[in-house]
């Protein structure tokens, strides 16, 4: 009893399972009846004719990621490079995607590595890196002309990684070390080199401003002197003027030579007390009857100017 109902169950199952199919809401069925192609299921339940209908192909329809391998490529320089990357398509017609191609996948896993070796064969090593958006946009241009007759469209395609060599890596390395060595010692160089001209033209400013000092101190010192004589010069020029005009007043012409008279003994005198001298010169001992004569000049002037101030009073 066990046994008829168990295989009683096994039947409707097996009956249900191909009579009915459930289409979900991210994929499209292929119906096929007695091997052709019959229409394309869209997500629901539908009837099938059981040993005449059958779903031959499951489309998804969501955008899928394929990971494309890493591989071997050469760029222009001839330099080894390892390349992967991902590549993002959608099924547009599941019609297409089932009969057009055997495995849309694996076609455009083999386009995407056949489209990267050209494109980095087109560049050199340093561009590989900066011109990673333009390869991708060229590859995704590529498969897409291609994948048309698959019912897919390439979104788009991403370079995941490029690793050069080993032996490359080590190359760069020392590269790039002796080139921060380089800058190192530019940097050096060009610090030495500022702080010397700085230094010197320090120097020479400091020699220009103390020369500038010197100068504007000789200056000064010229104009001072300068001023000095001028004001000298005034004094004796007005000094004189007077001793002029005291001249040609009436006795001025004595009274000079009284000044000149009483000069020369005073300076006589000095002399005579700094050295030893028993005999004087004539002249000297005639100064006595000089200073006679003038005391009477002298009274003789005197007594005719108080004549004259009586007559008048």
């Amino acid at each position: 009893m066990w046994t008829t109902l168990l295989i009683i169950i096994a039947i409707g199952v097996f009956i249900f399972t191909k009579v009915f199919i459930i289409v979900e809401m991210r994929e499209e069925v292929i119906q096929e009846r007695l091997g052709k192609y019959t229409e394309t299921l869209k997500p629901g339940l539908h009837f099938l004719i059981p040993f005449v209908d059958r779903a031959a192909y499951r489309q998804e329809m969501r955008e899928q990621v394929i990971d494309v391998p890493s591989q071997t490529c050469i760029t222009k320089d001839n330099i080894e490079v390892e390349v992967d990357g991902l590549v993002y398509v959608k099924v547009m017609d599941s019609y297409k995607a089932s009969y057009g191609i055997h495995n849309y996948k694996l076609a455009a896993i083999n386009l995407a590595q056949t489209t990267m070796r050209s494109e980095i064969g087109k560049i050199t090593l340093d561009d590989t890196f900066s011109e990673r958006e333009q390869m991708n946009e060229n590859i995704v241009r590529e498969i897409d002309k291609a994948s048309d007759p698959w019912g897919i469209k390439v979104l788009r395609y991403e370079i995941r990684n490029i690793r050069p060599s080993d032996n490359l890596i080590n190359t760069l390395e020392k590269q790039m070390e002796a080139e921060r060595d380089k800058r190192a010692e530019i940097t050096t160089s060009t610090g030495t080199r500022d702080f010397k001209i700085n230094e010197s033209q320090g120097e020479r400013q400091e020699a220009i401003l103390i020369s500038e000092a010197r100068r504007q101190k000789r200056i000064n010192e010229a104009k001072g002197k300068a001023r000095e004589i001028e004001l000298i010069a005034k004094a004796t020029s007005k000094g004189i003027k007077r001793i002029s005009e005291a001249i040609a007043k009436p006795g001025g012409d004595l009274a000079v030579k009284t000044q000149l008279i009483e000069q020369f003994i005073g300076q006589l005198g000095h002399i005579i007390d700094r050295s030893n001298v028993s005999v004087l010169p004539v002249e000297t001992a005639n100064l006595k009857t000089f200073f006679e004569g003038v005391d009477k000049v002298s009274d003789h002037s005197r007594a005719t100017s108080s004549t004259s101030k009586s007559q008048r009073g």
